[in-house]
């Protein structure tokens, strides 16, 4: 292990400056550009691919066509690296990916639509790499690039489903403390691409979807709602979401009526395991939350701290996985851990909020406003705690945050202009709270996304 004391020329330990180092080493790691680079070769005529937990080799001999398509966040870095590497064997491709994120391609073009809402430019593009698989045969490889945000960002509604309904959907979904799984598992079942849709469109070409994983566990059948394989769920676990969480009368009545047939066999299921078109396509995993957090434990290590991983699928509601971290803090602090100070612990996952205020925020600072009023409520001192909860992504929620601080001089700040942090909570608006106290983190988009990361120092 590096001396700390020779690593910072002398200086005292800076925990602050640490969170910012460590979470953008993290974020490096998986990094769409370099990630791209590192795990796609050419060698000769083949394309050999090393993912995080299989390797594909293909060889480009027996397709003469070689489209590229793609959505998400992370869609237009992965694209430019896929430029790098196959150069001229492009024969065509569009990606989809937010807006902003534009990039300079020379072989694919970029569109930019809406996310986490889809709007008039998802369905367009939708419309666009659809059309594109429908022309592709046996001697065609599509390189499909899947990155976070791809469920708002490739939105094609089924018969009878409008644009409208789907936006009115995701909405209430959002706000009702849904996971991920749950939310998609219902996307699915309104859409014509989600749920192996786009793997039955573009057969019998071969189907490669290279995966940067926004979703715990990496199932495939949820990343990006699915699009390239076998779906598990059905329309009975489509309704049972509606039902758990109270949203009938908020989903527009066709939206209804659709799950309804499906739940009576009027409409067909989403494409199942074993189906034929599944045999021409390949899912590989090439980042993941598990490898950002690994990293950020490395290079702790390398900073000088005891470090440890607890988890990289972490989930439930933000507030009460504040209370996990902050038992851990004050365990720490008070010398009741079996971790030596100063100590580094990461996690990682994808927390929800249930809207109960008519605030403004996202799922990591809700986490951290949290987390500092149960350190503040239990010992009345953020001494020698210092925590962040970020989106790799550079977005939490409707803000332009990627998440917040919780630093031991916070702490003066709310005495001193007597700032209730309970107030902020109870009303959902994390995000003015951390504003006002100068502790929002602002990276804008990074052009990446593996879920959150939360990473707490206790000295």
């Amino acid at each position: 292990m590096f001396n700390r004391h020779e690593l910072h020329g002398g200086d005292l330990m800076n925990p602050e400056a640490d969170l910012h180092v460590i979470f953008h080493k993290a974020l490096e790691k998986v990094d769409p550009v370099l990630m791209v680079r590192e795990r796609l070769k050419i060698r000769g005529d083949t394309l050999e691919i090393t993912g995080v937990y299989e390797n594909l080799v293909i060889d480009l001999k027996a397709y003469p066509k070689v489209l590229v398509t793609g959505i998400g966040k992370a869609s237009v870095k992965m694209a430019i690296a896929i430029e790098e590497v196959l150069g001229d064997r492009i024969t065509g491709g569009a990606v989809i990916t937010k807006y902003g994120q534009r990039g300079q391609l020379e072989r694919i073009r970029v569109m930019e639509a809406g996310h986490p809402v889809p709007d008039e430019s998802s369905v367009r593009g939708a419309l666009e790499l659809f059309s594109m698989a429908q022309t592709a045969d046996e001697k065609t490889l599509i390189i499909n690039l899947t990155s976070g945000g791809g469920s708002a960002l490739f939105c094609l509604p089924r018969e009878g489903i409008t644009l409208q309904h789907l936006q009115e959907t995701t909405e209430a979904l959002l706000g009702c403390g849904a996971d991920i799984r749950e939310i998609n598992c219902i996307r699915k079942h309104l859409s014509r691409v989600k749920g192996g849709g786009f793997a039955r469109v573009a057969f019998p070409a071969r189907m490669l979807n290279l995966i940067l994983s926004d979703v715990m566990g990496d199932r495939l059948d949820t990343i990006a709602s699915g699009i390239t394989a076998p779906d598990s769920t059905t329309f009975g676990q489509a309704n049972a979401v509606v039902e758990k969480y109270g949203i009938a009368a908020k989903l527009p009545e066709m939206v209804k009526e659709v799950l309804r047939a499906g739940l009576q066999g009027f409409i067909p299921e989403t494409s199942k395991p074993g189906d034929p078109i599944f045999k021409k396509v390949s899912n590989i995993i090439l980042g993941n939350n598990t490898v950002a957090c690994r990293e950020a434990v490395e290079h702790a290590r390398r900073l000088g701290y005891h470090a440890r991983l607890i988890t990289s699928s972490l989930t439930g509601e933000a507030r009460e996985m504040a209370h996990l971290f902050a038992s851990m803090a004050m365990d720490l602090r008070r010398g009741a851990s079996e971790m030596t100070r100063p100590a580094f612990i990461v996690a990682g996952g994808e927390t929800t909020v249930t809207l109960r205020g008519t605030g403004l925020g996202g799922r990591n600072q809700e986490l951290a406003l949290a987390f500092l009023v149960d350190v503040l409520d239990t010992t009345g001192s953020l001494e020698g705690i210092y925590f962040l909860s970020a989106g790799t992504d550079g977005i939490d929620g409707p803000t332009d945050a990627a998440g917040a601080f919780v630093l031991p001089h916070v702490q003066k700040i709310i005495e001193d202009e007597q700032i209730l942090p309970e107030q902020y909570l109870s009303d959902n608006d994390s995000y003015h709270f951390f504003q006002r106290t100068g502790s929002l983190l602002i990276t804008g988009s990074t052009g990446t996304n593996v879920c959150d990361l939360q990473l707490l120092i206790v000295t």
